[in-house]
């Protein structure tokens, strides 16, 4: 069987006019935003926000804080399952450029950041509840996620990947409000302070499956860590504005989603334990449906089972048994 599968990208800007096309996961953070009666006005406030953060952590030569803005693309990735033609919304990320208004520069930035996948709705929402259904103790299936972190690894290793990317993608993603954090000595200019978790989590080990590590940093003006996940050196293969870049945006999008995290009124201490029934927070100016994200999430995992697992079941479990990611 051929190695890859054939991937198609395209690209679409985020900003006050975006509208989630039919194959976006709706439950993904920026489509959230652009839907209701305050769409646009969500989404208008949202990158005022990244522009905001972006000029507060790069503040040399930027004394107005005014210097910078961001824009953000929508990379869709299709995949061509059988050669066909017919394709399968593999996944979404974002994509970073930042403008340098004082030079006329466009930078590009990081592309990955937020990170939307069926297949990985489908892993958690469904067959990891149907895997525990009665069953008296938690566990997870042998091969959970390995389907998923060889398509991921397909795609990055793809020459659509390359020829479209010139580094490796970073996932910024929150911690994990059912783990201890500890504060260690180490600390980046432009990532902050770095933590260490008391143990694994499950994401953790889906997204290593997937090819990546993970290193937790609290960036200045932030009061939680981030986790970010990446191949290669996290602190040594960005710049600092490329890095800058993820964290404002992804920061931003915490804050809304989670604020009892990320926009909490105080900081998280040497010993840090999350807790999103945490009441002393505030809240952003932009609406969020978290409940209807929940719910939607089984629904994708549905679609996904629906259209790409059941259907290409055979393939896929042969190409995966063939595969040497």
């Amino acid at each position: 069987m051929n190695k890859d599968f054939n991937f198609t990208i395209t690209s679409v800007s985020l900003d006050e006019n975006y509208h989630p096309s039919n194959s976006t996961r709706i439950t993904t953070n920026f489509a959230n935003l652009a839907r209701g009666d305050s769409r646009q006005e969500n989404l208008r406030n949202a990158l005022k926000m990244i522009d905001n953060s972006f000029n507060a952590l790069a503040h040399w030569d930027n004394p107005t804080g005014e210097r910078y803005s961001v824009e953000l693309e929508i990379i869709s990735v299709d995949m061509d399952i059988d050669g066909g033609g017919d394709t399968f919304p593999s996944i979404e990320v974002l994509k970073t450029n930042i403008i340098d208004k004082q030079t006329n520069e466009r930078i590009e930035g990081i592309v990955g950041n937020n990170f939307s996948s069926y297949v990985r709705d489908y892993d958690f929402s469904v067959l990891l509840l149907e895997h525990n259904k009665d069953q008296t103790q938690f566990s997870i299936p042998n091969d959970f996620g390995d389907l998923h972190g060889k398509l991921f690894k397909s795609f990055i290793n793809s020459n659509t990947y390359k020829q479209n990317f010139n580094k490796s993608p970073v996932i910024c993603l929150s911690v994990s409000d059912n783990k201890t954090y500890h504060r260690t000595e180490n600390q980046h200019p432009v990532l902050g302070v770095e933590y260490h978790p008391n143990e694994s989590s499950l994401t953790e080990q889906y997204f290593k499956k997937m090819g990546l590590q993970v290193r937790y940093f609290m960036p200045p003006n932030s009061v939680a860590p981030l986790a970010f996940y990446f191949f290669g050196d996290l602190l040594n293969d960005y710049s600092n504005l490329e890095l800058i870049s993820t964290i404002s945006t992804m920061g931003t999008f915490q804050k809304i989603y989670r604020p009892e995290i990320y926009n909490a009124n105080a900081a998280a201490g040497k010993c840090y334990q999350p807790n999103l029934k945490n009441l002393d927070h505030s809240l952003t100016q932009i609406v969020y449906d978290r409940a209807e994200r929940s719910q939607l999430a089984i629904e994708q995992g549905k679609f996904a089972e629906e259209h790409f697992i059941k259907p290409y079941q055979m393939v896929l479990e042969q190409w995966s048994a063939n595969c040497n990611f």
